[in-house]
């Protein structure tokens, strides 16, 4: 499986954990999956790596609050109970691969986050998530 499809499906169902219409990290990841077109054969969830998805919720749920602060430090003029669902899940997945997982580059994660934003989000929502992420960045980088 893909680690961009994976990423999808991280999303996807934290937006379902959040939006309180999936109980479990398992309801939330056959929702996902239910919901995605089969009719073409081509499904890129079709070979779902499910310890690896499952791997990737259960650190961006533990460390939930942790990353919430941190985004609060690099939204100007925003709140973090402000952003639209799907901005924020993007942008904590982001914030756990940049901060959290060893072997995805910084550059990797903010790339994939701005990719899956212009995908699930708003017209702005790849830029935005570009800004802050890119804040984000910089500081690492110096």
């Amino acid at each position: 499986m893909r680690r961009r499809a994976a990423r999808e499906i991280v999303v996807q169902s934290l937006y379902q954990l959040e939006m309180n219409e999936a109980s479990t990290l398992m309801d939330a990841i056959q929702t996902v999956l239910d919901s995605a077109d089969e009719s073409d054969g081509n499904n890129p969830y079709f070979n779902m790596d499910v310890n690896y998805v499952t791997g990737i919720l259960n650190g961006v749920i533990q460390r939930k609050d942790q990353i919430d602060q941190i985004l609060t430090r690099y939204l100007k003029s925003w709140k973090v109970d402000r952003l639209s669902k799907v901005d924020h899940q993007i942008l904590r997945l982001a914030v756990y691969e940049m901060l959290f997982v060893s072997d995805v580059p910084e550059k990797v994660a903010v790339n994939e986050a701005i990719e899956l934003a212009k995908h699930f989000g708003t017209d702005e929502s790849g830029k935005f998530v570009n800004g802050v992420l890119g804040k984000m960045l910089k500081e690492f980088e110096a």
